[in-house]
């Protein structure tokens, strides 16, 4: 049996954060797994809301970059998460290119659900002690939307 999950209309929100609708059972179910849920409260806390997987991988050490890439992946298939990237001409060397926000129907769905306050996980991040390359990253810009 499942529980009552508060989805308001989200299947009906085509195109909202570049997904065409959000299952929020499965985007919840994905979304509340351990490590899952550890890497979205840090794509949440992050100061753009918008981290690399080196930033990631520096928050959760216990993970591997290729598990962060593959949790990364599931998150995206459900439409929770939604990668950008800089073109080939914006990079720059030595630098990450690709960094991962929640779409905008997984923001919904979670403020409708108590999960993942933003000004909870914002300090909790700011918080952690960082190296001065994960602060440096922090700090490049991010690709536009």
């Amino acid at each position: 049996m499942k529980p009552e999950i508060d989805d308001g209309d989200v299947s009906s929100k085509a195109g909202t954060g570049g997904t065409e609708g959000l299952d929020a059972w499965r985007a919840l179910q994905k979304a509340t797994d351990k490590k899952r849920a550890d890497i979205l409260a840090d794509i949440v806390g992050h100061p753009e809301g918008m981290p690399s997987v080196e930033e990631l991988d520096y928050m959760n050490p216990p993970l591997s970059e290729d598990a962060i890439r593959r949790h990364l992946q599931e998150l995206v298939d459900v439409g929770v998460v939604q990668e950008r990237a800089f073109e080939a001409g914006n990079r720059l060397r030595d630098y990450p290119y690709k960094f991962y926000e929640l779409t905008d129907a997984a923001r919904d769905l979670f403020d409708r659900n108590g999960l993942f306050p933003e000004d909870a996980w914002q300090r909790q991040y700011q918080a952690v002690e960082k190296t001065a390359r994960i602060r440096e990253i922090e700090t490049m810009p991010r690709p536009e939307s």
